[in-house]
């Protein structure tokens, strides 16, 4: 199992977990998920940087700086999935497999929370598993990278 570098991203409003609609997001705050995805990098042999942020253009640098130091990219863009062009650019720009990751099942929600922008440059889009979400994100991406 090769030693991976994989950044984590999270977008707007994810900073709530745990408080933002329990019953669409569940109870688990950031920190808990954040903690759970360490512990499962620890099982893989994997190196994360985890970071969120309400600003577009700070998700947009995070990607930026860290493109020579990543393998791929797991990345919940939250309500920016809509309409970003600028993070789908960004990813697109880097040429690093990503995965996109959403806590809540985007095929039983409102109707413009159905399309992404961010998708088509994505290697997978995964949604409705709650936090194992991004778990099933990092497996994805780390079997595209041959790590597992």
């Amino acid at each position: 199992m090769a030693n991976r570098h994989i950044l984590v991203i999270h977008g707007p409003n994810l900073n709530l977990l745990g408080e933002r609609e329990p019953h669409v997001y569940g109870r688990l705050t950031l920190a808990q998920i954040n903690g759970e995805l360490r512990k499962f990098a620890r099982q893989t042999k994997t190196q994360l940087k985890i970071f969120q942020s309400n600003c577009e253009g700070n998700l947009i640098d995070f990607i930026h700086e860290n493109r020579k130091w990543a393998d791929g990219i797991v990345i919940n863009p939250g309500a920016y999935t809509h309409y970003s062009y600028a993070i789908r650019d960004a990813i697109s720009g880097v040429d690093l497999p990503s995965v996109e990751v959403h806590l809540s099942d985007l095929t039983k929600r409102e109707k413009f929370r159905r399309i992404s922008v961010i998708a088509p440059v994505c290697i997978k889009q995964i949604s409705g598993l709650g936090w194992k979400s991004y778990i099933k994100g990092l497996e994805i991406l780390m079997t595209h990278l041959g790590s597992l």
